[in-house]
């Protein structure tokens, strides 16, 4: 968790998928407003030291975007329900693309 003098954390819950973790936080600012964290983590190997590590992405939704956010989320999750077999969509495990390009 972060340690921030400008935020306390209130809720938090962890969605495992595959390769990845999705961390839902809702946190709160000095002010007593209510925001949500959402970090899509992932662990990776260091191809120079062979070491593993953590690559995450944040993204930060306060309040005032909360109904279009869930609007839009929800917007493309059901076209995908549409335009795809139910039990492909269900059942689907997900595989990460392959990047066969160099950096």
């Amino acid at each position: 968790m972060e340690n921030n003098n400008n935020m306390h954390d209130i809720f938090s819950k962890a969605v495992r998928a595959g390769k990845r973790t999705y961390f839902f936080d809702v946190k709160e600012t000095k002010s007593g407003e209510y925001y949500i964290t959402l970090t899509e983590s992932k662990k990776r190997l260091n191809g120079e030291n062979g070491k593993f590590f953590y690559e995450k992405h944040k993204i930060f939704l306060y309040k005032e975007d909360f109904e279009k956010f869930t609007d839009g989320l929800n917007g493309v999750v059901n076209y995908i329900k549409e335009h795809q077999e139910v039990e492909e969509f269900v059942n689907h495990s997900y595989e990460e693309p392959t990047d066969n390009t160099k950096e």
